[in-house]
């Protein structure tokens, strides 16, 4: 929309208050403050389910891989080929035996249940969810035979441990006694803490060489799955379908929409949801421009009406009202987007603040899986966001415009 000289000029100054105008730039201030607040709600709240989502995807996928491959028996007698054959799978970037089996863990009168995870030494220190997440001890310790493993914090916190510090590990399948089967209880070194920031992991992971899994389970050269990364993640099955029939029988691959299924799709489902309810915001804020829009109309009626007299065109009218409300629109979304941007540098530090002020945990990580508050900010939807505030603005702005640019001089300065 290219605007003449003189009507910038008209524009700029119905933009300012004029004499006895005070409540139409109140109103009109309103409006710009409701459509920066919805702006700035709409960009923090997507950011963050979008960081949650980009977070937990990040933290279980490192550690549970895109796919893996599990026996139907619980064990992989065969896994060095399964190994092989996932290798050479087109689209497949790394392959990595695991054991992985729920028991109990004890030290100091204290008893937990616990993940044990069994991996390559180089697996574990090559793994990018673990690398730098060491809060003590260091994972080169974990060697095997060394009876060393890594505890998450929050297990650590909840069993009483530390670095050098003993802990029992009890597996069910244990020797056979005339009384029954006894568990046996090994105990294990803490040789390093680390915390992922999933807050179900921290409490629960315990891990040590394959070779040490492998001792205490009686497992003897077995491993349970294979876990795989791929190139994309979002054509897992696509790419693992001739693994898939190469090991049928013998295997079966779950990829990580099936084993997070509800998970991921219960975050899409809220995504969805909050950014429809946030948008309906945009309609509100739209309606106060409206608003603002027709109550200036109605008091520059005399204007509009001199103004036609000295030539003014209806389309010329109807450009200088509005860009008096796009403006409105426009100026709302900066003031938006710049709040949101500040909200978004500083949300862990405002979180800490108001839970210092209130002396509630606003983010209780054993609820909401991770221990600090993640931000992703989309640019398709800031962009989508962006449209949608300056869209309504134009499209409510047309009626008060189109009043505005058919006012009839004749009917208004009759009796002037």
């Amino acid at each position: 929309m290219i605007l003449t000289r003189y009507e910038r000029m008209i524009a700029r100054r119905y933009l300012r208050p004029g004499k006895g105008e005070g409540f139409i730039f109140l109103v009109a201030a309103f409006s710009l403050g409701a459509v920066a607040i919805s702006v700035m709600s709409l960009i923090v709240v997507m950011s963050v389910m979008n960081g949650f989502r980009a977070e937990l995807f990040d933290k279980i996928i490192g550690l549970n891989g895109h796919a893996v491959i599990q026996s139907y028996s619980g064990r992989l007698p065969d896994w060095q080929s399964v190994l092989v054959q996932a290798k050479r799978t087109p689209g497949v970037t790394s392959a990595v035996p695991l054991i992985e089996q729920p028991l109990m863990a004890s030290s100091q009168g204290r008893v937990e249940g616990v993940l044990v995870r069994g991996m390559r030494v180089p697996d574990i220190l090559d793994n990018p969810t673990l690398h730098g997440k060491v809060l003590a001890g260091s994972l080169a310790e974990l060697k095997p035979g060394s009876d060393s493993v890594a505890l998450g914090a929050r297990l650590a916190e909840q069993l009483g441990v530390g670095v050098g510090a003993e802990i029992s590990l009890i597996a069910p399948e244990g020797r056979a006694t005339p009384f029954g089967t006894v568990p046996r209880i090994v105990s294990y070194r803490v040789a390093a803490i680390f915390e992922v920031g999933v807050y179900d992991y921290d409490k629960a992971f315990v891990i040590m060489p394959i070779e040490n899994a492998q001792d205490l389970l009686m497992m003897g050269d077995d491993v349970q799955m294979v876990e795989i990364q791929t190139t994309d993640p979002d054509r897992v099955q696509q790419i693992l379908a001739p693994l898939a029939r190469a090991v049928a029988g013998e295997a079966m691959v779950t990829d990580w929409r099936q084993m997070n299924a509800s998970l991921f799709q219960a975050l899409q489902v809220e995504r969805v949801r909050m950014f429809s309810i946030l948008s309906l915001l945009m309609i509100v804020c739209a309606f106060n421009i409206f608003s603002s829009v027709i109550m200036l109309v109605r008091a520059k009626t005399r204007d509009i009406a001199v103004l036609r007299t000295m030539g003014a065109s209806r389309r010329s009218l109807l450009r200088i009202f509005m860009t008096v409300g796009v403006t409105i629109g426009v100026l709302g979304t900066i003031v938006g987007m710049i709040l949101a941007a500040i909200l978004l540098y500083f949300r862990q530090g405002i979180v800490e603040g108001v839970q210092r002020m209130t002396g509630q945990n606003l983010w209780d990580p054993s609820i909401r899986f991770i221990t600090e508050l993640p931000s992703k900010t989309s640019p398709f939807e800031t962009a989508a966001i962006i449209a949608i505030a300056i869209g309504a603005s134009f499209l409510f702005t047309l009626y008060p415009a189109w009043r505005a640019a058919n006012t009839d001089p004749v009917q208004v300065l009759r009796y002037e």
